[in-house]
């Protein structure tokens, strides 16, 4: 899965637009990702994507990066073995491009607004 663009709002991924935000597995888009809070990540907002047990989580933190990222979901999801990138969601898409490309197992979690 490739993200091909984003702008506020939308994000193109493999040619399909998505204007809520969406979580990325190896094999499908979640574009009913909803959150605990709004902006903010919590452990139980990510556990699907945990369950894959991957190699790395990319978050998209929004175009102004207003998603917040709790210390205690940071410190979980490293707990694991899994290394956790969180930028804001126009650099964010570019890493998680970059990580897909390489044998790394890489969900993308992606806060499309603020």
């Amino acid at each position: 899965m490739k993200v091909e663009s984003y702008s506020f709002g939308s994000i193109v991924i493999d040619g399909k637009k998505y204007r809520s935000d969406v979580i990325i597995y190896p094999d499908k888009v979640d574009a009913s990702w909803w959150r605990k809070e709004g902006h903010a990540l919590y452990v139980e907002d990510l556990k699907a994507a945990l369950e894959l047990d991957p190699d790395v989580i990319v978050v998209g933190t929004g175009y102004y990066g207003v998603m917040k990222i709790p210390r205690k979901t940071e410190e979980f999801i490293t707990s694991q073995g899994i290394q956790l990138i969180a930028q804001r969601t126009e650099e964010a898409y570019k890493i998680f491009n970059e990580l897909s490309s390489s044998n790394k197992k890489v969900i993308g979690a992606f806060h499309l607004t603020c």
